[in-house]
């Protein structure tokens, strides 16, 4: 299971590496071509994807705070699903499936990455003397 979720990981951490850093490289006309977003908006979600790419990858190769990496991995779910619904309603059904994946993905690796805190029972570790 740690292998596909660090293949996972890699493989969505560069393919958001891209996509933010053409969000962030490319002219606004140019990316509102086909969907007619405003530029601000665009270069935000740039941003926000390269900073989910760096944090779902940093933190467990450097193992300073790890449970950043799910954060990180839902909110790159959120982008999807906003982009599956843009995707959907100005390219069609088919355009939409893609993000739907990646998506997917990226809600694997949240729900694998996730360490609820463990509980504690204050109670059992008292020495009991008679």
């Amino acid at each position: 299971m740690t292998y596909a979720l660090w293949t996972a990981q890699v493989l969505l951490a560069l393919l958001f590496l891209f996509a933010g850093g053409m969000k962030l490289i490319l002219p606004i006309e140019e990316m509102t071509r086909e969907v007619a977003m405003p530029g601000p908006f665009l270069r935000f979600i740039g941003v926000a994807e390269v900073l989910g790419a760096l944090g779902l990858v940093l933190p467990g190769l450097l193992r300073i705070r790890p449970g950043l990496t799910p954060l990180a991995a839902v909110g790159l779910v959120i982008i999807m699903a906003g982009a599956m619904v843009v995707s959907f309603v100005s390219l069609g059904a088919l355009a939409a499936l893609m993000p739907l994946v990646v998506g997917l993905l990226a809600a694997f690796v949240a729900y694998g990455r996730w360490r609820p805190a463990a509980r504690v029972d204050f109670g059992a570790s008292r020495s009991t003397r008679s």
